[in-house]
């Protein structure tokens, strides 16, 4: 009988904590997953399309198609009037993700149809500028700038326990970025 009035108790106390799990789970695949788009960026003659789609082949049991997105952008030291900013020379977008959040980095104006921002200009003077790695690269130096997100199911949302106690809330949508 102590077990039977227990039992809802317990249950109430395990889902919030598997789904808790689920979400760290969640983020560390998509910190992988960018670690792992910015290393063969910068490493491989691939085109962005066939990375992306490389290292979406190992996020089950993520639904990237139906709930993630990933960019890639390429970044460049540009010596300025004595001064370098870090522009972007490309930026590229999953083609194959169904959720679409902008870049934290930069919002590109429109899309090609093999997922390149078509709204960057050909000269690196009149490039906008991105605000990563500011001071850090030398003039020509690129780097790789690789983000991942994802739209997390949450079970639960916030508890109120009582006495003023409420649980917090967690978020669902996920962002992980690596600069390689």
């Amino acid at each position: 009988m102590e077990f039977a009035f227990i039992l809802p108790l317990l249950v109430l106390l395990a889902i919030p904590i598997f789904d808790f799990a689920r979400v760290i789970q969640a983020n560390m695949i998509l910190i992988n997953i960018s670690r792992e788009g910015a290393n063969l960026a910068s490493r491989s003659s691939e085109t962005p399309q066939t990375i992306m789609n490389a290292i979406v082949a190992t996020a089950p049991p993520l639904d990237m198609g139906s709930r993630g997105m990933i960019y890639i952008t390429k970044v460049m030291g540009n010596r300025e009037g004595g001064v370098i900013r870090n522009v972007i020379l490309q930026q590229d977008k999953w083609l194959a993700g169904g959720y679409a959040p902008a870049s934290s980095l930069w919002t590109c104006g429109g899309w090609n149809g093999d997922g390149s921002c078509n709204s960057l200009p050909a000269d690196p003077n009149a490039a906008p500028t991105a605000n990563v790695m500011t001071n850090q690269l030398a003039d020509g130096e690129v780097i790789y700038v690789v983000e991942s997100f994802y739209n997390a199911n949450i079970l639960f949302g916030a508890m109120n326990l009582g006495f003023g106690i409420t649980t917090p809330q967690l978020n669902s949508n996920l962002h992980a970025m690596t600069i390689f």
